[in-house]
């Protein structure tokens, strides 16, 4: 059984970390030469690679469903509020205006996250399975940055500016090759481990095992 300070340590690491992620895109947004973080954090996908990380983390499902849809729901607080009190708020929603549409963007995105958390903090539990079994579920991240930073540079990238084209590409590239190098070492783990279960395998590996002793 976990130790209770154990546990009262790593949910509060993962409730904060939710916050910080709720924080850190609006944030970098009022500062120079922070577009590329701003972009970063702000993007879908960092938001279900914290779902995932939480869920991977975890043990047991139910916590790690519990705790990644519960530190969305934070962090997506944690934003709107944010940008309710900053001057640079985002379209649509003035400095100085009326709680009413900030309680609403809140309840809907809330919601939207708090049922969000729930597959991708399973699937990052799952990612913990070793093999080719657990191949689908490692892919989840990459994939979702793949998809998006394409969807956005063919769609959104024009009129940008050159910080965002660059940012995005940036991602994409850097998502196919996470998702190329988890494929390359599953498939080389997998194929190691049937050539020592092997006959072949299992009298090299005997043989190896008495050299040297």
């Amino acid at each position: 059984m976990e130790h209770p300070r154990t546990r009262a340590a790593s949910i509060t690491v993962s409730l904060t970390a939710g916050l910080l992620l709720g924080l850190v895109g609006p944030v970098s947004e009022n500062w120079d030469n922070l577009d590329s973080v701003s972009l970063v954090f702000s993007g879908g996908w960092s938001w279900v690679c914290y779902a995932f990380l939480v869920g991977y983390f975890y043990k047991s499902k139910i916590d790690s469903a519990l705790m990644s849809s519960l530190g969305l729901v934070i962090g997506v607080v944690a934003y709107y509020l944010f940008k309710y009190v900053n001057p640079a708020a985002p379209a649509g929603l003035e400095f100085g205006a009326s709680s009413e549409g900030l309680l609403s963007r809140i309840l809907a995105w809330g919601i939207a996250a708090f049922v969000l958390g729930v597959p991708v903090g399973i699937m990052g539990n799952l990612a913990r399975v070793s093999g080719v079994r657990g191949l689908p579920f490692r892919l989840i991240v990459p994939l979702a940055a793949f998809l998006e930073t394409s969807m956005r540079l063919a769609v959104e990238a024009d009129g940008q500016g050159p910080v965002v084209g660059v940012t995005w590409s940036v991602i994409r590239f850097a998502a196919g090759v996470v998702a190329l190098a988890l494929v390359s070492h599953t498939g080389w783990s997998w194929w190691h481990a049937r050539r020592v279960r092997s006959p072949e395998g299992e009298e090299h590996h005997a043989k190896e095992s008495v050299a040297s002793v």
